[in-house]
């Protein structure tokens, strides 16, 4: 079994002011979203879902046959592709969408999109992060492991440390397991940085904002999970109970941690944490750029990476 990769490219990061997902930082040209692919390809996936906006569905497309196309995985099967769309109006037909929102419904949202194309074991991973292949091969060997299971799902916790910008403070999920690093919540932390002390702050939304000092070893969400296919159907009742209390919030979002709560609390779910000494990296803000363009020349340097990603 090769499990699938589902990458979220919908969202167009407003504060760095432009469509991160087909911006070239490799020495080749080469996306954040190639290396992930890269990586996951050299994992053992055999799949790749992109979800995206419609204005930009074509223009993606056509990028992705002309730079993949002829791609082959490592047992020589081709690499496969699918794209499905986030919209406001991808909502249950008993729900009547509130003509002044404009905010999408969130990353929760965005992964039931793929409800009817993914039918294994899938990775979830956002189109702007780098994460480094031992995070790809920790996921995929869980994502094996799981195949035909039910119940349980995982994330891959990155030390704080290693997702710090040099350009400005970050919002984090600081993971909390138990004893067996099963999840028990994700807290969320706004205004995330090493202030003068050398030390790590941060706002924790979950007790009123308080500014708190934050372990840098303590394992963070960047959003990179493990689901089986049971998930969809489960996330998709929720979503609707979601619906039910927040339908006419112009704001309120509908979080993949927010999803994998309501399962651990009142579904009996497992959610494993996964750890990796991966560092990761990516363009929060434009100022992120020139270092990212460096971190991933120096990998290519070292051989790391070939440049150009794939050779046709």
């Amino acid at each position: 079994m090769k499990p699938t990769l589902l990458v979220l490219a919908a969202g167009m990061g407003s504060r760095y002011g432009g469509l991160k997902q087909m911006d070239g930082l490799g020495p080749s040209g080469e996306t954040i979203i190639d290396y992930s692919i890269y990586d996951a390809v050299n994992a053992g996936f055999g799949k790749v879902v992109y979800i995206v906006r419609e204005y930009f569905l074509e223009q993606f497309k056509e990028t992705v046959k002309n730079k993949y196309s002829g791609i082959l995985c490592p047992d020589g099967t081709p690499l496969e592709f699918d794209f499905v769309i986030q919209e406001l109006n991808k909502i249950p037909a008993r729900f009547t969408l509130n003509p002044e929102r404009q905010k999408p419904w969130g990353t929760a949202h965005a992964v039931l999109m793929a409800k009817d194309v993914i039918n294994e074991p899938f990775a979830v991973i956002n189109g702007d992060d780098y994460y480094g292949k031992d995070s790809f091969r920790i996921l995929g060997d869980w994502l094996r492991a799981h195949e035909g299971k039910t119940g349980v799902c995982s994330i891959v916790g990155f030390e704080l440390d290693n997702t710090l910008s040099e350009n400005g403070k970050v919002s984090r999920g600081i993971c909390y397991y138990d004893s067996e690093k099963h999840l028990t919540g994700v807290a969320e932390h706004v205004n995330v940085g090493k202030e003068e002390d050398g030390k790590v702050y941060g706002d924790n939304t979950v007790n009123g904002d308080v500014h708190v000092e934050v372990d840098g070893k303590a394992l963070c969400s960047m959003n990179m999970w493990g689901f089986t296919p049971d998930y969809f159907d489960l996330s998709a009742e929720i979503f609707e109970k979601f619906l039910e209390e927040n339908m006419n919030e112009l704001k309120k979002e509908y979080y993949i941690p927010y999803a994998v709560d309501n399962m651990i609390k009142d579904n009996g779910y497992k959610c494993e944490v996964l750890s990796t000494d991966s560092r990761w990296f990516g363009v929060t803000y434009k100022e992120d750029r020139p270092g990212v363009v460096a971190k991933f020349q120096e990998l290519a340097d070292k051989g790391v990476y070939p440049t150009p990603l794939w050779k046709k």
